[in-house]
């Protein structure tokens, strides 16, 4: 090579060398270290029981409220069974009783109204006589009636009253028969409330038998890790199974502290992963701490972990992005330095 080539040689190196530092600093756009994480939620057991099944394998989608792990719930479904089986008794006693109350309120209705005619009847053949018997007082002293007469009078005036007073207390107990119908409806309502009782309980059996299923939140997610085997004996608080919402994703960063007044709640940013060199997902800033801590040994940031930084998450805006990127890939995260900021209050955590 000529030797008058070598300083445009150098010249150009130098050039290229130079535009690759330029591409490679991003213009000189202002950016943060981050990685993508997700909102994990562990499944915990609430009740002492053992484990029977885990029906979905890590990796796997789980729908909706799916039963994610099922508990030995024998003893409790026994318990349900004897306590409908109570309410089965409790149903039948009432029909019978209240079978039994109509009979005899309706036999009783019927009886009094015949005992009340009975003792108008009675009550008229008795005034009847009284009468009978004064006409004949008063023929026996003009001498137009003989004494047989009136001793016939006397008589049946007495039997007839007698026949008013049977009438009479017949009535009276009839009347206080009504206080067995009432013992009667005692015994249904004790019943009712008993069959109510009952009902109650079998509600507060199948909250608890509810408890033995170990259910998924009610969006779909993803089983990150399964934590309990079947066999294995559960005990409240137990942690089951780790799931994952697919959309339920972020970039956590770590910002100095003094570059923490460029970031708002709000302000538009642009995420690039290193598993997706080029490629920008838009998200915004949705949380900003309100203390600084010590950047943790995991990430470092442009001033190699020294000093204070504060916590920042940012949200990615398309649920299709979320679903796509994998929790703990790393990338840059960069400001939109041409979006308006938003004076928000800090230390709000959110998604």
């Amino acid at each position: 090579m000529p030797r008058r080539l070598i300083p445009f040689v150098v010249i150009a190196v130098a050039a290229l060398l130079g535009l690759l530092a330029y591409l490679r600093s991003n213009h000189g756009q202002v950016h943060f270290t981050g990685f993508v994480e997700g909102e994990e939620r562990v499944l915990r057991s609430e009740v002492a029981a053992r484990v029977l099944e885990v029906h979905f394998a890590e990796g796997d989608l789980v729908p909706p409220d799916a039963v994610v792990a099922q508990l030995d719930d024998a003893e409790i479904q026994a318990r349900i069974h004897t306590k409908q089986q109570e309410i089965v008794t409790a149903d039948a006693d009432i029909a019978r009783q209240e079978e039994q109350l109509a009979l005899v309120q309706q036999t009783w209705k019927q009886d009094l109204l015949s005992r009340q005619a009975e003792l108008r009847q009675a009550t008229a053949s008795a005034h009847l006589a009284q009468l009978t018997l004064q006409r004949k007082q008063t023929l026996l002293k003009s001498n137009v009636a003989s004494q047989e007469s009136l001793d016939e009078a006397r008589s049946h005036h007495d039997e007839t009253h007698s026949a008013l007073d049977r009438a009479r207390d017949i009535v009276a107990r009839t009347q206080a028969e009504e206080g067995q119908i009432t013992v009667a409806q005692r015994e249904l309502e004790v019943l009712r409330q008993r069959r109510e009782l009952a009902e109650a309980q079998l509600g507060e059996l199948r909250v608890v038998a509810a408890r033995y299923q170990i259910r998924a939140p009610k969006v779909g997610t993803v089983l990150q890790t399964q934590l309990i085997w079947p066999g294995e004996l559960a005990q409240p608080g137990t942690p089951v199974a780790s799931v994952l919402d697919p959309d339920d994703k972020y970039v956590q960063i770590y910002v100095p502290v003094a570059d923490v007044s460029q970031l708002r709640v709000g302000q538009p940013v642009e995420i690039e992963l290193d598993s997706e060199l080029g490629t920008r997902t838009p998200g915004e800033v949705s949380f900003v701490a309100d203390k600084a801590n010590f950047t943790p040994e995991k990430i470092e940031t442009r001033s190699d972990r020294i000093g204070q930084v504060y916590r920042v998450k940012i949200r990615i805006l398309k649920l299709e992005d979320a679903a796509r990127l994998q929790p703990g890939t790393e990338g840059n995260v960069y400001l939109v330095s041409s979006a308006p900021k938003k004076d928000v209050a800090l230390g709000h955590e959110g998604k």
